[in-house]
């Protein structure tokens, strides 16, 4: 009778554990087909582009209010290097209100943001490597921006200034230009 039981106990002890090892074990004979994603396509103008991420709504705003946006909803190619909302939230006390103000610093502020010419993250390694390491373009109100690697390996902007900024985003696509967002703001010098 004690063999009975160990047997039955047994019995179910091994079919309990082949269960579960069987379980475990994935099932190929369903063929699975990998979702198909298509590139993304713009939508809409550089603007567009911009205002599509929350994290760069001041920068939006700030173009309209500088009345750039009929220049950057025409023409182009172009490239903004948007300051993101922390950027804009670190300026002293007042200092944001007094850009706006200030049609013309802020328009001048703006405008040493922005590029013509599509510097897409591709792009912008084509140019690195091209220039051994930098590349230099040439901003809207005529400024230069040299680009760079960072000695923490990412994308650094100076300007003209001293000033630098690294790049947090790449790549928001319009169909005049694209946006790649920065973490500061690259004030012009005097």
């Amino acid at each position: 009778m004690k063999k009975s039981i160990v047997m039955i106990v047994l019995s179910a002890l091994i079919s309990i554990t082949a269960n579960h090892v069987f379980a475990q074990i994935p099932d190929t004979s369903k063929k699975v087909t990998p979702p198909i994603t298509a590139p993304v396509q713009p939508t809409g103008d550089v603007i567009n582009a911009l205002s599509s991420n929350a994290n760069y709504s001041t920068t939006a705003q700030l173009i309209k209010a500088a009345n750039l946006e009929p220049i950057l909803k025409t023409g182009g190619p172009y490239t903004i290097f948007a300051p993101n909302n922390i950027a804009f939230s670190n300026l002293p006390a007042g200092r944001l209100d007094s850009l706006t103000r200030d049609t013309a610093k802020l328009t001048t502020l703006l405008k040493s943001h922005i590029v013509t010419g599509r510097y897409a993250k591709a792009d912008i390694i084509k140019a690195l490597t091209a220039g051994k390491g930098k590349a230099i373009l040439t901003t809207l109100n005529g400024q230069t921006l040299t680009l760079a690697v960072s000695p923490k390996s990412t994308l650094q902007l100076t300007n003209a200034a001293g000033n630098t900024a690294e790049v947090t985003l790449y790549d928001l696509i319009g169909t005049n230009g694209i946006v790649n967002g920065i973490n500061s703001i690259l004030m012009p010098g005097k």
